[in-house]
């Protein structure tokens, strides 16, 4: 039996699908969906960006990015651009390229204290530039949230 997927799109991201959260029906009779350990799962987003096997899309960026606490100026400093390319990276207008990308995923692990278990040389061979969205699906089990699959 095939697990229901929750197309979970508050996070920004319209590439995000959680298993294991069941609607319950609130006091008015209308099925809700609740959201469990909310930052264990932004966290666990943020690992599932950070582990594609190619380039992230720009709304990913984004949500690295804000998820890191820093403005596009900010990041725009630290990867030596100006705030504008990020902005048109974040956007889609412009594809990053690789070397940033490794970087800014190598960030992402430090400041957001991410198990990633993958050294730089790994993360500049996946941060190639794709036209493909990649799925993030997770599950949540024994509360905590696990990538479903190796498809991210």
């Amino acid at each position: 039996m095939e697990q229901k997927l929750y197309h979970y799109r508050e996070s920004g991201l319209d590439n995000v699908y959680i298993a294991g959260i069941d609607p319950v029906q609130n006091d008015a009779g209308e099925m809700v969906i609740t959201i469990p350990y909310i930052n264990k799962l932004l966290k666990a987003i943020a690992q599932a960006i950070i582990s594609h096997k190619k380039g992230m899309s720009g709304a990913e960026l984004r949500y690295l990015r804000t998820g890191m606490e820093l403005t596009q100026a900010e990041l725009a400093v630290l990867v030596h651009k100006d705030k504008q390319t990020i902005g048109r990276w974040e956007r889609g207008e412009t594809e990053m390229d690789g070397t940033t990308e490794a970087f800014i995923r190598r960030l992402a692990i430090e400041k957001l204290g991410l198990k990633v278990d993958l050294g730089m040389e790994e993360l500049a061979r996946r941060s190639v530039a794709t036209a493909e969205t990649q799925a993030i699906r997770l599950n949540f089990a024994n509360d905590n949230y696990h990538l479903l699959d190796e498809a991210a």
